[in-house]
């Protein structure tokens, strides 16, 4: 089973709150343990007046590498904590200097601002174990180029962060990613807290029309799905270290 304390790391630098995915013994796997504490740590933050802005980061070597298989977190307690990132009053900003698979791409599309090392890979590999992209979708499909996506959607291959960027996944990408976000950071600094969770607004309200409309069809697919019999050996599979049974 999944480590349950499902650590997430807080520091505080000048009004800007970095919270860090740190359960690298599952590679940051989206556990039930894990989205409850990122849900609790966001919440203190959107709550906290001293806080200016929020970076979503991780130890190890790896974002996030999706769901947890051994521990999945409920799909509409996903929904949730998706919908959180993007309505958080906060600005949210990625930083990946590691790999991103699956539900990840979907926390890295919830946030506002994304930024990841020129040695970032990313993957939609949903397709690969029997399921699909459904839950992420959510903020994905809004920000992403549709025609790129597809390709990806649908093959579940590996990609870098000049692909990211075209997507439309991708803020920025850069040797050194601190470099890349430091006048990020002091732009957020420098804005007023009222302006910033407004503009943010703007932004996010075609996200959230989706939510609206999308998110019960959505979690109940990926439930669907997440039972069915080609999920079950696609999962084994990947436990496995094998080849899926409809490999050709």
């Amino acid at each position: 089973m999944t480590d349950p304390t499902a650590p997430i790391g807080r520091t505080r630098t000048r009004a800007v709150t970095t919270l860090s995915l740190d359960a690298t013994g599952t590679r940051n796997a989206l556990s039930a343990p894990l989205v409850s504490a990122l849900a609790e740590a966001l919440a203190d933050c959107g709550k906290d007046p001293d806080v200016r802005a929020v970076v979503l980061t991780h130890t190890g070597t790896t974002f996030c590498a999706g769901a947890d298989l051994r521990d999945p977190p409920d799909p509409d307690a996903l929904v949730a904590l998706l919908r959180q990132i993007v309505e958080l009053p906060r600005p949210v900003v990625a930083r990946v200097t590691g790999h991103v698979r699956a539900g990840g791409l979907g926390l890295l599309a919830a946030c506002d601002i994304t930024a990841a090392s020129a040695d970032a890979t990313f993957a939609f590999t949903e397709v690969r174990i029997g399921v699909a992209p459904a839950v992420i979708s959510l903020p994905v499909i809004p920000r992403a180029d549709p025609r790129a996506l597809a390709r990806h959607y649908l093959t579940g291959e590996r990609f870098g962060p000049a692909e990211a960027v075209r997507l439309g996944l991708l803020t920025v990408t850069a040797d050194d990613v601190d470099d890349a976000l430091a006048p990020v950071l002091d732009g957020l600094r420098r804005s007023a807290p009222q302006a910033l969770a407004e503009t943010k607004r703007l932004l996010t309200a075609r996200v959230l029309e989706t939510f609206d409309r999308d998110a019960a069809e959505l979690t109940a697919l990926s439930a669907r799905l997440f039972s069915s019999g080609e999920a079950r050996e696609g999962m084994t599979a990947f436990l496995e270290r094998r080849d899926a049974a409809w490999v050709v």
